[in-house]
């Protein structure tokens, strides 16, 4: 895990903010941030982009950042993902210390709170039910209503909020509301609900509360009691803002300043956690880690590094106007990453057969590969070679086109690391037609993949030898949506029928016992990784991370 203070953010209006107040000391000379994930779900890369920021800037300033789970809704909260978001941040490579909080810490402090609102007479109980609130609330041209119950006393409105706590009444039956403007332009300022009665147990407190206090309240007032500096949220809570200065300002505590960045939008993508578990649940999906999801596990599993996510992070930037950032610019970041640091290896994803018919039929020699020609010092490994090889199927044609400079009848092309061979016939399959084995001759002279007479070839392929290759499955992924936009509409109508694909592969003998999560870029194919959960001893499992082809990099060259 790399030194928090190794990150560094490039400039950008947050850190312009926090500058300004280092140098009028408001917050004597503090920087104290906080990522505040709900736990109800597993964090997805847009959570990467906050977390990155959050922490970034913590450590860049030399000051701290908080993990603070906003437990308030104890129905759709759940152990499991407190846990994963932990391991999320820590792979990402960021540490919180002794700084991990709960909003359910703060229960007690923040019931007090909401009686002292009622005290000032700033909140309420009401009787009206959701439906109700909705038919007062009044729209963006209409002011809202008030409620018949907006009146009632101080001591009756004590007295009905602690009959809440006691159990006394139903769900649904009644909130307690802060005491605003229902005429107000924004309607978060309408006697927002600050607690609602929930008789479910939570995770932490189990059955002591039966209220629970909703996000808006719970967040600035969290923020505050840790003393927060900045608290960086994304661009939506905008128009919250005024609602999180109107509570800390009525309870005359500590201040925060809330600042709102544009969030990650990414194609063929959702972001949305309630549509992510809906994929879970109606098993769309594997699970949350399923290497096609946008959470950080998923991506983790399909071979991402926690390094490629924060370059990512880094090179979007951070902007207050939202957009969306083509998903091809992330692939491209992991490609940088990995063509530094991962081994290169000889996988046959379509194998075709090859007998080289003037190779003797006892003879295995050994070749040498290089492992990563952008790091010499990662060295070679030792590769066998023998009479009967598998190539790609698409690496033959009996009638290819022009600039196809693989193997075709009567054509010479290297063999990565090997020799030249050349076609001499082909055998199809009486009943498909199709090529089921290729014959050919080789050159001794040209062991090491290069002439002595200097003649040249146009092509190299790579290969495996059948006798000493593994059986590996290898799954190809591709995008789970095929739109750019797949949250608009009915998102599963976008669901790409394609987006994964499954083949037995040859691979060369080193990879039988991969290590599971190892990442390894088969030559000429992509980039690949050992399945975390499925790859065993002598069974190996491959997860295409991406390929190749790197297209954010041909726009990039072209403009």
């Amino acid at each position: 895990m790399p030194e928090n203070n190794e990150i560094t953010l490039p400039s950008n209006f947050i850190k312009k903010i926090i500058d300004d107040d280092l140098l009028t000391n408001k917050w004597g000379g503090r920087v104290n941030t906080r990522f505040p994930p709900e736990p109800n779900g597993y964090l997805h890369i847009g959570h990467a982009k906050s977390i990155c920021l959050n922490f970034g800037l913590a450590n860049e300033f030399k000051g701290l950042c908080n993990l603070r789970f906003d437990d308030t809704n104890p129905s759709k909260e759940e152990t499991e993902y407190v846990e994963s978001i932990m391991e999320d941040v820590h792979w990402l490579g960021f540490d919180w210390q002794d700084r991990c909080y709960y909003a359910s810490d703060y229960f007690d402090k923040l019931y007090d709170y909401a009686v002292q609102l009622i005290k000032d007479g700033k909140a309420y109980v009401c009787d009206l039910s959701a439906d109700e609130m909705r038919e007062t609330r009044g729209t963006l041209t209409e002011p809202g209503q008030n409620s018949p119950f907006r009146n009632r006393t101080v001591e009756e409105n004590l007295d009905l909020f602690e009959r809440m706590k006691k159990g006394e009444f139903e769900d649904g039956a009644k909130t307690l509301r802060a005491k605003i403007d229902m005429t107000s332009g924004n309607l978060n300022m309408r006697d927002p609900v600050i607690y609602r009665i929930l008789k479910v147990d939570h995770h932490r407190t189990g059955d002591k509360w039966c209220i629970y206090p909703m996000y808006d309240f719970t967040h600035c007032l969290s923020d505050s009691i840790e003393h927060i500096t900045h608290s960086i949220c994304t661009l939506e809570f905008e128009d919250h803002r005024p609602l999180y200065d109107w509570f800390l300002d009525e309870l005359g505590v500590y201040h925060p300043q809330q600042i709102e960045f544009a969030r990650l939008n990414l194609s063929y993508t959702l972001m949305s956690k309630r549509k992510l578990l809906a994929l879970v649940e109606e098993k769309i999906v594997s699970g949350w880690d399923d290497p096609r999801m946008p959470t950080i596990c998923g991506l983790r599993r399909r071979g991402y590094t926690p390094e490629s996510i924060r370059d990512f992070a880094e090179r979007i930037g951070v902007a207050k106007k939202d957009s969306t950032v083509d998903f091809a610019f992330l692939e491209h970041c992991i490609r940088e990453d990995l063509n530094k640091h991962v081994h290169r290896v000889m996988g046959v994803l379509n194998p075709l057969k090859v007998v080289i018919d003037n190779y003797p039929d006892d003879l295995i020699e050994e070749v040498e590969a290089i492992n990563n020609p952008e790091d010499l010092s990662m060295g070679t490994r030792i590769l066998p070679f023998s009479k009967v090889i598998y190539i790609e199927k698409d690496d033959f044609m009996i009638d290819p086109p022009k600039k196809y400079y693989r193997l075709a009848p009567g054509r010479e092309v290297r063999l990565r690391y090997a020799y030249y061979i050349k076609c001499v016939d082909f055998v199809k399959d009486d009943d498909t037609g199709e090529i089921k084995e290729v014959h050919c001759t080789y050159d001794p002279e040209t062991k090491g993949g290069s002439s002595p007479d200097g003649r040249k070839v146009q092509g190299t392929i790579h290969w495996v030898s059948a006798a000493h290759c593994v059986d590996a499955e290898i799954r190809l992924y591709d995008h789970l949506f095929n739109t750019e936009n797949p949250g608009e509409g009915d998102y599963k109508q976008y669901l790409n029928p394609n987006s994964l694909e499954v083949v037995d592969a040859k691979v060369e003998p080193m990879l039988e016992n991969a290590e599971p999560s190892s990442r390894w870029q088969f030559e000429r194919v992509g980039y690949f990784c050992a399945d975390s959960k499925d790859t065993q001893p002598g069974k190996p499992v491959f997860n295409r991370t991406v390929t190749l082809k790197d297209t954010w990099a041909k726009i990039v060259k072209k403009g």
